[in-house]
């Protein structure tokens, strides 16, 4: 992993020069999660100026890091186009500014003003989004267990995260391992943990307890107990416009 880091960054400022400011690791690898061949290596940079030329020159280096070492492409900012974007990514720049490591340049996320208020919306926002999805998945897929297995696979690691976010809506700090956000999550929202927990152990063991219907159907209700939690911590006229 820092062989393949250290590369990207030489890459990067031969193909950059003056241009790259700083250079990001984010992620469960900044976090101390990293899962050698399951986990991605999450990169961010900023660069002073951004046009059609300036990435040009960095496409060779990221074409290497995407084909090559089959990582995700990283992500260009410039670093006021970062500061001011936190109240529409506020889930991804909390993320960021609490987990990462500098590979390069200058620590362009430590002082990132994270609009709270906003960050609550858009947890709630995502976990509606991921209710939805799994009704949709429902209508398309039947009884057909394989493929409802294979979709919550796919969702629990989206889901953990946003527990984690939806602890931290609550003003708490999360706890470490997914066992024990679903069970403070329980404590907080009356959302069961262990429907999570079924789910998370089948991503990890690929087997799973019981029914798979009767997980799914158990899956949603405790996602629809916390959405709930969270759409009560702020009244709905608050939202209204003046004078309705």
């Amino acid at each position: 992993m820092e062989a393949k880091l250290t590369e990207l960054v030489s890459r990067l400022k031969e193909a950059a020069g003056k241009n790259l400011e700083s250079v990001i690791l984010y992620g469960s690898a900044a976090s101390g999660e990293f899962r050698p061949g399951a986990s991605d290596l999450n990169v961010l940079c900023t660069l002073v100026r951004i046009d059609v030329n300036e990435m040009q020159r960095l496409a060779p280096a990221v074409g290497w890091w995407v084909h090559e070492m089959k990582e995700p492409a990283p992500l260009f900012f410039l670093t006021e186009e970062l500061q001011r974007s936190t109240d529409v990514f506020a889930i991804e720049s909390l993320d960021v500014k609490r987990s990462h490591r500098l590979l390069f340049g200058r620590d362009v996320v430590a002082d990132l003003q994270i609009p709270m208020n906003l960050h609550r919306v858009e947890v709630e926002h995502e976990l509606r989004l991921l209710l939805l999805r799994l009704r949709q998945h429902l209508l398309h897929a039947g009884r057909n267990e394989l493929e409802l297995l294979a979709v919550l696979k796919r969702s629990i690691s989206s889901a953990v995260t946003l527990l984690r976010h939806t602890l931290l809506a609550f003003g708490e700090e999360p706890p470490q391992g997914a066992a024990n956000i679903f069970a403070r999550i329980e404590e907080l929202t009356g959302a069961k943990a262990e429907a999570f927990s079924r789910i998370y152990s089948h991503r990890e063991t690929g087997a799973i307890e019981g029914d798979s219907l009767a997980a799914y159907d158990a899956y949603m209700h405790a996602l629809e107990k916390v959405i709930v939690a969270l759409d009560g911590m702020v009244p709905k006229r608050e939202w209204q416009r003046a004078g309705h």
